[in-house]
């Protein structure tokens, strides 16, 4: 059986079939074989209505909301602006400037994709042209829009929290060191590779103007991420906070919140949280038939009564998630593997929270792993004359630290976890 599965969903996918519509066939199909026939099928719409049917899902259409309006608002570009004034005097000082940029435009968009195209549309150009290497630029642009799914609010934490019945509110608290950690590690490294380059510094009136300019784009993630973690409101509450917040700042700051652009607002959101519940769909439908077949069940009695040591087992596991990276994007593999492995992880020892942030880290890699990386892709399509090629050799040493920061958080779980308040919901 489990080589039905796994040998279907594979050969549907080489077919071409949408994953979402890959999970929900495969699962039909099994309803069919192996679960009663046709009458069966009476729980498709049952199952479906109960996957979407989770208030903490309420947060993910608003957080890509939230995205959409900043994307379109221009606050990436002031962001930028604030960031160049205030470090291109360094050496290396535009390299660190975009990746401070990338990180805060992640902690405001929670999407690694829309941090790619706004920071990486304005930076690629005016690094390249200040005489910076573009293999580099290019490398470092991919990996500092991975950062949007780590640093807090992050669509894959809400789709762990809502698989795995988690605190999503825990799971951005834990998000937040190792994402400074991370970004503070992609700067140093940056900064080596350019630190023969660096220019004039920027007056303090210009680093001041550049700054009150920015203010939004900074003050919304300490208001968001700052009231979770005070519990003014839930993540869900703070994700319509976000919501509200980012488009008074569209419409009287920037004062760009026209039809048109909130037509295109509103058509971009439908699109992605379309693509994301669909998936959760098919996964959960694919769930179902697997529980009653008890494949899960099976799987993590194998993995407990194995006299194997548990980190061999985390490490086969992470070793599986690289490899689906390759192939999958972020959300598809969150919720094909989730039922699977998070009962082995809690069966284990380990512990669910520490793993979530050890599991995005792994899915920030799917993101620059060819030959399906996402990122690399954004940013082949900023500029033409970008090659695959060309952007996979610039990111491969913010991979490894990627890798090394998660032995890092291995070594010391409590990296992760330290922020965690009992008291989060």
């Amino acid at each position: 059986m489990n080589i039905f599965f796994v040998g279907g969903l594979g050969t549907l996918l080489l077919l071409g079939l949408p994953v979402a519509f890959a999970l929900a066939t495969l699962a039909v199909a099994g309803m069919f074989f192996f679960n009663g026939g046709t009458f069966s099928f009476m729980q498709v719409p049952i199952i479906s209505y109960k996957a979407l049917d989770d208030f903490s899902l309420t947060a993910l259409p608003m957080y890509v909301l939230m995205s959409q309006v900043l994307l379109v608002s221009g606050v990436g570009r002031d962001l930028y602006e604030m960031a160049s004034r205030w470090f291109r005097h360094f050496p290396g000082g535009l390299a660190i400037a975009t990746l401070f940029c990338c990180a805060i435009f992640a902690a405001i968009s929670g999407s690694s994709v829309a941090t790619a195209i706004t920071i990486g549309s304005v930076a690629l150009p005016e690094m390249v042209k200040r005489g910076y290497n573009k293999r580099h630029v290019l490398g470092l642009l991919a990996a500092g829009g991975t950062l949007g799914i780590l640093i807090p609010p992050s669509v894959p934490m809400i789709i762990y929290g809502s698989v795995t019945g988690e605190s999503i509110g825990k799971l951005f608290i834990a998000g937040i060191i190792p994402g400074l950690i991370l970004t503070l590690s992609f700067m140093v490294f940056a900064a080596y590779q350019a630190r023969h380059l660096k220019d004039a510094p920027a007056t303090w009136k210009e680093r001041m103007d550049a700054t009150k300019t920015a203010i939004w784009g900074l003050m919304l993630p300490v208001i968001v991420i700052g009231g979770i973690y005070t519990g003014i409101f839930t993540p869900t509450e703070a994700a319509a906070v976000g919501v509200v917040l980012s488009f008074a700042i569209a419409a009287f700051f920037y004062r760009n919140l026209n039809l048109e652009n909130f037509k295109k607002i509103i058509i971009s959101t439908v699109k992605t949280n379309a693509m994301i519940l669909f998936i959760i769909v098919g996964a959960m439908l694919l769930g179902y038939i697997m529980t009653i077949l008890q494949i899960p069940q099976t799987i993590t009695t194998y993995a407990t009564e194995q006299d194997i040591n548990p980190w061999v087992v985390f490490i086969l596991i992470n070793i599986v998630l690289l490899i689906l990276g390759m192939f999958l994007e972020t959300i598809s593999i969150l919720v094909i593997t989730l039922p699977i492995l998070y009962p082995i992880i809690v069966a284990l020892g380990f512990d669910p929270i520490w793993f979530a942030i050890i599991m995005v880290i792994n899915m920030e890699l799917a993101l620059i792993s060819p030959p399906v990386g996402l990122n690399l892709f954004v940013l082949k399509g900023i500029d033409r004359t970008n090659t695959i090629d060309e952007i996979v050799k610039g990111v491969i040493p913010y991979a490894i630290i990627m890798l090394l920061l998660m032995v890092l958080l291995s070594i010391f779980p409590e990296i992760a976890t330290f922020l965690i308040k009992e008291d989060l919901h």
